[in-house]
């Protein structure tokens, strides 16, 4: 029996706020979305959260413990508040998951499409090129690619994106072919329905949620990929602050300023997993075969 909305109370779809949310969000990762939300708040509004300068050093506060009264995460080895820095490093991670996860989607995507739809001898090619780049060892490519670009935001973005476009090919390819087999698919085109419509009105709207549940995964990956590269001193430029960059920064003082690689390698930790856990309860919300009653 649905439940009895209030006179005058708000709805979403004829249904009360309350009861809507809680049968969108049941199950839901709570710590997980909250972290992702926190990331992304600190990514947008990072000049008005940021308490200092994360560029400018200051010599008089080298190396000071975090406190709640002056610098709550503490200060690094040139007086740079480790706070602002973390608030413009969840910036710079962010802006790469998300980004370099568009661009991936949108390759893997379109091939997936192209090879699903017309198949013959262009599907054979596309996955061949696609399995060709499985082979490739992706981290020591990515690292050899931004080598010779050089170092910059947009050339991070772009390796990562167009290095991990072969799952979304792999995946989403499975799931057109299974599509295109079914018989409103097979109906549109007795009715004469180009191909590209029919990729655009029938397709593409039903591999929407495999897209979103494979592009939450990715962004996991993808920050772990820009860390790494900033680790090595092949990501962001300096002294533009990176969780990555922070990290390899702190290599010489880890025994004598703790708080310099804790809170970096706690942040890459907890974004990771808040996008990993967020995919694996978007995979099981929007696959009907997995969701719970």
């Amino acid at each position: 029996m649905p439940e009895l909305v209030p006179q005058g109370s708000p709805t979403v779809g004829g249904v009360g706020v309350s009861t809507w949310l809680r049968s969108t969000f049941r199950g839901a990762p709570i710590f997980s979305l909250v972290v992702l939300t926190v990331a992304v708040v600190c990514a947008i509004f990072a000049p008005l959260l940021a308490p200092a300068d994360p560029i400018q050093a200051d010599r008089t506060k080298v190396l000071w413990t975090p406190s709640l009264s002056q610098h709550l995460l503490g200060t690094d080895n040139l007086g740079r508040d480790i706070l602002s820095r973390m608030i413009y490093g969840a910036r710079i991670s962010v802006t790469v998951g998300f980004l370099a996860v568009f661009v991936s989607g949108a390759v893997g995507t379109l091939i997936a499409l192209v090879s699903g739809v017309l198949r013959g001898w262009m599907d054979a090619v596309l996955m061949r090129i696609t399995d060709a780049f499985l082979a490739l060892p992706y981290l020591v490519v990515a690292v050899t690619v931004v080598a010779i670009l050089g170092s910059s935001l947009m050339n991070v973005i772009l390796v990562i994106g167009l290095l991990r476009w072969m799952t979304y090919a792999r995946t989403i390819r499975g799931e057109v072919l299974r599509l295109t087999e079914m018989d409103f698919i097979r109906l549109a085109r007795v009715a004469g329905v180009s191909r590209p419509r029919v990729i655009m009105r029938h397709i593409f709207p039903n591999i929407v949620n495999t897209l979103l549940v494979l592009g939450t995964l990715e962004v996991g990956s993808a920050v772990i990929t820009e860390a790494s590269l900033s680790f090595l001193g092949l990501g962001i430029p300096r002294p533009l602050p990176s969780w990555g960059a922070m990290l390899a920064e702190s290599q010489t003082y880890v025994f004598a300023a703790w708080w310099l690689p804790v809170f970096p390698g706690l942040a890459i930790t907890l974004l990771v997993m808040a996008s990993n856990l967020t995919g694996d309860w978007l995979r099981d919300r929007l696959d009907p075969t997995r969701r719970q009653l």
